[in-house]
């Protein structure tokens, strides 16, 4: 084998790295996945605030209408202050309506450069904004290194920066793992040039995993997966199917992921109840909907999946009917045993223009590092020490989610 094809051959496989503390085995141990929508989406378009009409003197040609029972381009109630977007109906509604999923208007990270990389690299890592940062640090590395990095996988084909740091994580891009895994005979010539290598045990370790992965994404095993997908109009390489793969692995013995998405950054043309905006949110909302199906109840109870982006959008629309970059934003939580408490948690204020951050954006009055703190205090049963270690200087925020 010639040294680049090797080299190709390893990058392709993922590296299980060995962990630190274990938590709760089996079936009922609790599963986490952090979904990061890339490019800062437009939050003030998927919590839509119905009961005042600043939002809607602001927004003149992209505004959701007020809910209407005999119009299906209007929000889906929520409750008297708050409707989500009609692209997801069929999807992420239905669980609101369950008590399955809930939202975090306000809510982001007090880092205020409005840019996309810098932003998303100080979420990432979760550390102080304005002090030195460690790029070899990312919070959920850390949050690895108190539970077990056996069970952490991040579904991308580079590792982010949210799970770089001294505990080892192994990533896979979905698409490239549902491929064949390498032959007996290239795995045995691999492993006999590391053996007595310091190396030799990591790169055995991740041949092994990505013949596990891909025996799990085979395509046997995902035949329903993309029979469902296919009647539900949504293409094979839509986020639909990227999903359920990524449930199929989370139902065995991964309990800690994240997967990106990206296409977020609607300056131009960014539409209303339809258009490019909307075509978005119905991809992900089947994709997170797929989630809670493939999981099947009971997993889905243990199950929370948040969802992130790096920043919201400016609350007034612009000159190209779209949005710039903004500041607070909305997370989305979803997961079969959160608490009851309605769909919209966290601090909120009444939105006008004198309680706009900077007189256009959402202000953050939830920290996302404090409220994933109390959520994972809740759900992994973390100590304030531990937590502390994840995301140094910042106090649990418990709203009792689950």
């Amino acid at each position: 084998m010639q040294r680049r094809h090797l080299l190709q051959t390893l990058a392709a496989a993922p590296l299980a790295m060995s962990g630190a503390r274990l938590f709760a085995a089996g079936a009922d141990r609790p599963r986490f996945l952090l979904v990061f929508l890339r490019g800062g989406y437009d939050a003030t378009n998927l919590l839509i605030p119905t009961s005042g009409s600043f939002y809607y003197e602001q927004r003149p040609r992209i505004a959701i209408a007020r809910p209407s029972p005999t119009d299906a381009a209007s929000a889906l109630a929520l409750n008297a202050d708050w409707g989500l977007h009609p692209a997801l109906r069929n999807s992420v509604f239905p669980l609101a309506q369950a008590g399955q999923a809930r939202f975090l208007p306000f809510a982001g990270t007090e880092d205020l450069s409005r840019s996309h990389f810098e932003t998303q690299d100080s979420i990432e890592l979760g550390q102080p904004v304005g002090g030195s940062r460690d790029y070899n640090s990312g919070f959920l590395n850390r949050l690895a290194a108190e539970l077990d990095a056996q069970q952490a996988l991040s579904f991308t084909d580079q590792l982010p920066i949210a799970f770089r740091g001294p505990v080892r994580i192994a990533n896979a891009g979905l698409r490239e793992t549902a491929r064949p895994a390498v032959d007996a005979k290239n795995r045995a010539l691999i492993a006999s040039m590391y053996q007595g290598q310091s190396l030799g045990a990591s790169v055995e370790e991740g041949l092994a995993l990505r013949e596990e992965l891909a025996r799990d994404l085979s395509p046997d095993r995902m035949k329903t997966m993309t029979d469902a997908a296919g009647r539900n109009a949504i293409p094979a390489k839509g986020f639909e199917l990227e999903a359920r793969r990524i449930a199929t692995l989370m139902r065995g013995r991964f309990s800690l992921g994240f997967i990106d998405v990206g296409g977020w950054d609607t300056h131009v043309n960014q539409g209303g109840a339809t258009g490019q905006l909307a075509n978005r949110f119905e991809e992900v909302g089947r994709g997170l909907a797929g989630i809670a199906d493939e999981l099947g109840p009971d997993l889905w109870r243990q199950t929370t999946v948040m969802v992130i982006s790096e920043f919201g959008r400016t609350f007034r629309e612009n000159g190209n009917r779209g949005t710039d970059h903004g500041h607070g934003s909305v997370y989305w939580l979803l997961g079969g045993g959160l608490a009851s408490g309605g769909p919209v948690a966290g601090d909120q204020i009444a939105l006008t223009a004198t309680s706009l951050f900077q007189n256009r954006d959402y202000p953050v009055l939830n920290d996302y590092r404090a409220v994933l703190g109390g959520l994972w205090q809740r759900q992994f049963g973390l100590s304030n020490e531990a937590l502390t270690r994840v995301f140094p200087g910042v106090r649990p925020k418990d709203l009792r989610l689950i």
